[in-house]
Formats: structure tokens, C-alpha cells, sequence
């Protein structure tokens, strides 16, 4: 990691024994190590947006505001445009939706479950979707939507 020599000055001794003979230095050269570890913050600062779920959805946008961040990593549900179930990243079928996520929510501390539907989805399938998780005991359930839609005049005054 970086130890240097020093060479000892002598003085004018009578055999010179010790004239030009190294000794090692005591002192640690840190600028390598903060060097490694600035690269290791960029890098994680970089990826570190870039691990939230990746199912591509294109969200209807709201003009609500957004929920507080939470501790643990949210279970979320997406419902694509074909029309496929998604538990987090995983696909599943119908039928195995609510015992798979029984599974999954008895490992967690948050009973709480985020609903991300496309926005070309109809009304009524978001709606039947919902009620299957109200049904199979699942209570506390967000949707997920974009900021920037229309306000209906509630800024106006």
C-alpha cells in the first residue's frame, strides 16, 4: 500500500556502518485507497437507480402526491398492456396470484401492496385485479401512477 524508504543521514561516524542502509518508512500512503474508494461511490451512485423493477409500464398520470418512502422494498403487482400478471419481476398466472403472494407477504414486516397497472388497461380489469387481493386478505393496497396529470382546476384558487 504504498511504504516507502527513507534513507537514514548519517552523521560522521568512524566506520560509517550505517551510512547508506534504508530504513522503512512508519507512514501509510492513503491517496490510493481514497482514490479505489471515490470509484466505488460514483459507481454505486450511478447503478444505484437503476435497480428499482424493471417491467416497462406506461403509468397513467394523477396529480396526486407521492406516498412516503418505506423501509422495506415494496411488493409490487404490474398488470402489462398484453395484459401478463407480474409479481415484482416474476410472471404468474391468475389462478397462483394471491397464494404466491400469501407466500411472499409472510416473510414481510409491510402487509402493504402496490398495484402498477398500464395505462391502456381497462378500468374493469385494474378493478377485478383489486378485488382479488381484497378478497384473498390483502387490505392495504397503493396504485402506482406518474405525476403531471391534470389537476381539474384544483390549483387554480
Amino acid at each position: 500500500m504504498g511504504a516507502g524508504v527513507m534513507k537514514k543521514g548519517g552523521g560522521g561516524g568512524r566506520r560509517g556502518r550505517n551510512r547508506g542502509r534504508a530504513q522503512a518508512m512508519a507512514e501509510i500512503n492513503v491517496t490510493p485507497f481514497v482514490d479505489v474508494m471515490l470509484v466505488l461511490l460514483i459507481i454505486f451512485m450511478v447503478a444505484a437507480p437503476l435497480l428499482t423493477v424493471g417491467v416497462p409500464v406506461e403509468l397513467p398520470r394523477t396529480a396526486a402526491s407521492a406516498l412516503p418512502t418505506e423501509q422495506e422494498e415494496p411488493l409490487t403487482i404490474t398488470v402489462t398492456a398484453d395484459g401478463q400478471l407480474l409479481i415484482q419481476t416474476t410472471e404468474t398466472a391468475e389462478d397462483e396470484l394471491i397464494p404466491r403472494l400469501r407466500a411472499v407477504a409472510a416473510e414481510r414486516a409491510d402487509d402493504k401492496v402496490f398495484l402498477r397497472a398500464d395505462g391502456t388497461i381497462p378500468y374493469e380489469r385494474v378493478v377485478q385485479i383489486m378485488g382479488a387481493l381484497n378478497a384473498g386478505g390483502f387490505r392495504n393496497i397503493g396504485l402506482v401512477t406518474d405525476t403531471g396529470g391534470p389537476t381539474f382546476g384544483a390549483n387554480d384558487g
